[in-house]
């Protein structure tokens, strides 16, 4: 979410403090909001800075939202198709949707794709039945073209 690290809904606080402590403290971190720059300019910066981290990405940690997105990567976004794009040279894209009040940046496929490993882990019933709908081929789900893609093997975990 396109938001300050101590803003409420940041992503980057969540995982500051829940993910990063104790010895995982030390772990390198790259943040994508920057404060005076436009989310669009941010992305340009980041598809530079994400090749300069440790890439590909050892694994992907995703989840997955009851409309079968996943990063920030919504059915209702205007640009779903470029983010879902394998081929894509853009690491990251910004993203708005009505889904969320914030603009947001996302990893597009294309970048996650090229991890060595990818696990999509998800809660609930109602997201398990989104799941298996994607699974079954259902493209208008976000997440049905991250269980088709081939580069990397998707791991899933559900728990009720």
């Amino acid at each position: 979410r396109w938001v300050p690290a101590e803003h409420e809904d940041s992503n980057e606080k969540l995982i500051r403090e829940t993910l990063l402590t104790g010895a995982a403290g030390a772990a390198e971190f790259l943040p994508f909001y920057a404060p005076d720059v436009s989310v669009e300019d941010r992305c340009v910066e980041l598809n530079d800075e994400i090749r300069t981290v440790p890439f590909p990405f050892a694994v992907s940690l995703l989840g997955m939202g009851a409309d079968g997105h996943f990063a920030s990567l919504f059915p209702d976004a205007a640009n779903l198709e470029d983010g879902l794009d394998t081929e894509s040279h853009n690491m990251c894209i910004p993203v708005t949707t009505d889904a969320s009040p914030y603009a947001r940046i996302s990893l597009t496929l294309s970048a996650l794709s090229r991890s060595h490993e990818i696990v999509l882990l998800f809660f609930g019933d109602d997201k398990r039945a989104v799941y298996e709908t994607a699974r079954d081929g259902d493209r208008q789900l976000p997440v049905s073209a991250l269980l088709r893609q081939k580069r990397a093997p998707v791991h899933v975990y559900w728990a009720p």
